[in-house]
């Protein structure tokens, strides 16, 4: 009880900025996150479905990839050759691909949407083609 009335007073004090994660399905989940947190955790914490994170936030696994708005990529800081290098592995990478482990949560960033892929990987069905 006592956390959730600190939750809300920082949501109040303007310190919980709120992170919009669409799933594969079209679900929409507003979530509210401490600054400084990866958006990773946060959709971890909460039990989102789509992510995996299976290297816990080191950015060498590519399984917490998402697909941030087109109208949000441009306020998020500039990806990291690390960052680029591991992308390589994950699938359906395009222009808006992020790896959301690399994404901490700012104030600046409130509102931010991101998008969770169908998979992680291709299904098994496709790696057999």
């Amino acid at each position: 009880m006592i956390v959730n009335g600190l939750r809300n007073y920082a949501k109040l004090k303007g310190n919980m900025p709120t992170i919009n994660f669409i799933l594969a399905d079209g679900t929409e989940h507003a979530i509210d996150g401490e600054v400084g947190t990866p958006v990773m955790y946060l959709a971890k914490r909460n039990e989102l479905s789509g992510i995996l994170a299976e290297c816990g936030g080191m950015c060498c696994c590519a399984t917490c990839h998402v697909h941030i708005d087109p109208r949000w990529i441009s306020k998020l800081p500039k990806m990291e050759d690390d960052e680029q290098e591991t992308l390589e592995f994950a699938e359906g990478v395009d222009d808006m691909s992020r790896l959301s482990c690399q994404i901490k949560i700012t104030d600046e960033i409130d509102g931010l949407i991101v998008h969770v892929p169908e998979f992680q990987y291709f299904p098994a069905a496709k790696n057999e083609r």
